[in-house]
């Protein structure tokens, strides 16, 4: 298997919806942007498959200086063998591979988070910075665009954690802010036992409220010079604000389920943005 048939099978097994976007880019974009998604999963998975703390930073070490080789231009790894041959065209910088690295050691940490100032710094570093990664890729031309990237990036983290709250409950991670839960009368024992409630569905409904205008905010700083290139991102971003639509629709049942879009649904959204625009 060649490193790019890694890549390839690493991002079709996660059933991501990024995965449909990325099948309407030419193929150099298409290869880039698949690299850098398997290399997001490899260093998720490091931290979210890991029975021990001290293994898991081990690990992320090792990936910290495959990165530094790779920047060397002596990768090891399938992923980075992928990845290194697409630094140069599109600008892609191991700073920001590395802030990715560092965002995901944060969930080995720290389980909880304060306010929406915390919460934010984490999500710059485990999608903010992706999002500027993967605008690169896609053809950006302008500063703004790389703006837009990175409020679309937070829009996206605050849609997964959204959906979920349960599931990350479950390994005991609350990402929702502890001064926002105080604020609608929810304890982070409702959401370790799942328990659903009124008042979890205000809260909620202002979670989702609060992403949806950081995808407006997202849109407003898109250049029209870009918005052709920069695609992709738009397509995610309408399977992304379908399945809050379906979320809310659904009540906010998440602390006990997944909801998710058909692959069939994703793929249509993915195409009608893609004739729009």
């Amino acid at each position: 298997m060649s490193p790019d048939e890694y890549c390839q099978q690493k991002t079709a097994q996660s059933g991501s919806s990024f995965y449909y976007s990325f099948l309407f880019l030419p193929p150099q974009r298409r290869l880039a942007i698949t690299a850098l998604y398997a290399f997001c999963r490899e260093v998720d998975d490091t931290v979210d498959d890991a029975i021990d703390e001290g293994i898991a930073r081990t690990k992320l070490m090792w990936w910290r200086q495959e990165i530094a080789a790779m920047l060397g231009g002596h990768p090891s790894h399938p992923v980075t063998l992928a990845l290194q041959p697409h630094l140069a065209p599109y600008d892609l910088k191991g700073e920001h591979l590395l802030a990715i690295i560092d965002g995901m050691e944060m969930d080995l940490s720290q389980t909880r988070y304060l306010d929406f100032i915390g919460l934010q710094k984490y999500c710059w570093h485990v999608a903010s910075v992706v999002g500027i990664l993967s605008a690169g890729i896609f053809g950006a031309t302008m500063p703004e665009t790389l703006a837009y990237a990175e409020k679309l990036g937070l829009a996206f983290q605050l849609t997964n954690i959204i959906r979920d709250v349960g599931e990350d409950g479950r390994k005991g991670r609350i990402y929702l802010p502890v001064n926002e839960m105080q604020q609608f009368g929810v304890t982070a024992a409702d959401i370790l036992n799942a328990r659903h409630s009124e008042n979890f569905e205000k809260l909620m409904q202002f979670q989702t409220a609060r992403a949806q205008a950081v995808y407006d905010e997202a849109f407003a700083l898109l250049p029209r010079q870009d918005r052709h290139a920069q695609r992709p991102g738009l397509m995610m971003a309408a399977i992304y604000r379908t399945l809050l639509d379906e979320i809310a629709r659904d009540g906010f049942h998440v602390l006990q389920q997944r909801i998710s879009l058909t692959p069939i649904r994703k793929l249509w959204l993915a195409w009608k943005t893609y004739v729009r625009n």
